[in-house]
């Protein structure tokens, strides 16, 4: 309602007052009085309107400032401009109304705290996560997990929260992290107990039921990663003892194998087994390959072998003397006294006085003294065989050239004359072969402090009775053809009637011919000094003529 009509309606009231004092016939007085009654109530209204209109535009300011500081506050948490002094003076330019104004704040008001709302919850579900991540590292309930938080409203700012999320971050990488380990000694852990014939689910459940679950979240605790690692280790020391006692085993019964001799179909069940005689600890990665029924299995089968052993004892140190001295005739060495002999072998067995083992590691102790001093001797004794060789192709050749009948044509005579002439060729290199093996048994001889024996006697003494030997043959046959060729020369004077001088000069060549054959050692032609046999029977009476 206008002012216009507010004035009009009093006037025509008043108006109608009037008639009606005319009516009535008021005074003067009456009506000054009345009229003046009537503006000190208009007053009183008045005044209790503006009042009350005075209130509530205090009210609305304080509703204003209330709502303003609202806004600013949470700005503020949120670290956020608030823009309101930009929008008071745009509205006191525009004269905005307050209640327009506290409109736009609490619009502004409203919108703020379901901003502030949003991040309380985001950082609510980060904390939250965080903590059930950083329970599940100390091994704390999982039920806490859903418990309310606690947030610090004072500090909602986006920093706050990316502070937040990178710790979260970092504690999620750790999970991850130990997730990886985890899994890591669980597969290790397998393989252990595979190798070792364990069962993996009951070893895993001592250390945490929920490890074995392959679907769900395991415990990633501190403690459960440290009962996890320390069950890893304590299993592969485990295996290593069990792989060098297994070792340790294997190896004494592949000794007891090669002793024995066993046959290729016992070894067959073990032979698995003895194939991780040299194996690494990395190597060996086989099912129930180190299990403590495999290890009784091949402790039983020790006792049985050495049982086994026991009863074949005697066999055994008689093979491996017979082994010994086929090392001995092979290499041309003689058994000195002190070693064993068969005889008595036989009775300290037989009687019980000695342990056949003892007598067993005597004939293997010196029979890796022959195999070793057979080493330092080989290059010797081929050449050796060689010159021997070649001896008894000088006997053959010799007894071929006394032969009167040898160029008769014949069958095989053909074989015969190449054999000859391969005979003479060697014979030739008779002396070279002789010096060169001098020379080798001296360096030797010298380099060993000790004499090169040759079944038992030396053979450089054999070498030197040899060398002399040989040139006394030859001294022999040059004798025999100047005696051939004297007594040509003696038929060739005779045929041309010469003086009777010339047949005592022939006496007197065979006197001084005899006399030579007498003085010279003669040795019948298939006994010659020369061939291996015969040189090999007179090396004794040689020795003993050197110690003469």
């Amino acid at each position: 309602m206008s002012k216009t009509q507010i004035e009009s309606i009093c006037s025509s009231l008043l108006q109608e007052l009037e008639i009606i004092w005319d009516e009535v016939g008021e005074t003067e007085t009456e009506r000054e009085k009345i009229l003046i009654e009537i503006e000190d109530e208009c007053r009183e209204v008045y005044s209790r309107k503006i009042e009350k209109v005075k209130e509530e535009r205090i009210q609305l300011r304080q509703e204003i400032v209330d709502s303003e500081a609202r806004v600013i506050a949470i700005c503020s948490v949120m670290e956020e401009p608030s823009s309101l002094g930009r929008q008071h003076q745009s509205d006191q330019s525009g004269r905005r109304s307050l209640k327009e104004e506290l409109v736009k704040i609490l619009q502004k008001l409203k919108d703020m705290e379901k901003r502030k709302s949003e991040r309380r919850d985001q950082f609510i579900q980060v904390i939250e996560d965080i903590k059930c991540i950083r329970d599940e590292i100390n091994g704390e309930s999982d039920e806490t997990c859903s418990s309310d938080f606690s947030v610090d409203e004072s500090d909602l700012s986006l920093r706050k929260l990316e502070e937040l999320h990178s710790e979260l971050y970092t504690l999620q990488e750790q999970k991850r992290n130990r997730m990886k380990q985890i899994q890591d000694h669980l597969r290790t852990l397998e393989s252990l107990c595979s190798v070792l014939g364990l069962n993996f689910g009951e070893t895993v459940t001592k250390v945490h039921p929920s490890l074995v679950e392959s679907e769900g979240s395991r415990n990633i605790s501190n403690t459960t990663l440290d009962k996890l690692a320390s069950s890893v280790t304590q299993w592969h020391e485990t295996k290593i003892q069990r792989m060098q006692e297994l070792q340790d085993l294997v190896t004494t019964m592949l000794e007891f194998w090669n002793l024995m001799d066993t046959p290729a179909e016992e070894q067959q069940k073990f032979i698995d087994v003895s194939c991780n005689i040299a194996a690494t600890v990395s190597e060996i990665t086989k099912p129930n390959s180190l299990s403590t029924d495999l290890l009784e299995e091949v402790k039983a089968e020790l006792c049985r072998l050495e049982e086994l052993k026991w009863s074949k004892m005697k066999e055994l140190v008689l093979k491996k003397r017979a082994e010994l001295e086929e090392i001995c005739r092979r290499t041309h060495i003689v058994l000195e006294e002190q070693d064993i002999s068969v005889e008595n072998v036989i009775k300290a067995i037989e009687s019980g006085d000695v342990n056949p083992e003892n007598i067993l590691e005597q004939i293997e102790y010196r029979a890796g003294k022959v195999k070793e001093e057979a080493l330092s001797r080989k290059e010797i004794l081929e050449k050796a065989e060689k010159w021997l060789n070649a001896c008894e192709e000088e006997n053959w050749l010799e007894e071929y050239n006394q032969d009167e009948n040898r160029y008769n044509a014949g069958k095989g005579s053909h074989l015969i004359l190449k054999r000859a002439e391969k005979a003479r060729a060697l014979v030739n290199k008779l002396p070279v072969m002789v010096e060169a093996l001098v020379s080798k048994i001296t360096v030797w001889e010298s380099e060993k402090e000790a004499e090169f024996l040759f079944d038992g006697n030396r053979l450089l003494w054999m070498l030197e009775e040899y060398t002399e030997l040989r040139e006394e043959k030859e001294q022999e046959r040059r004798r025999r053809r100047d005696l051939k060729k004297l007594q040509g020369q003696v038929t060739s004077e005779q045929d041309k009637g010469t003086p009777t001088r010339p047949q005592s000069a022939k006496k007197g060549l065979r006197v001084s011919t005899n006399k030579r054959f007498a003085s010279s050692p003669q040795t019948p032609r298939t006994d010659s000094p020369h061939s291996a046999k015969s040189f090999t029977s007179q090396k004794s009476f040689t020795s003993q003529s050197r110690y003469s």
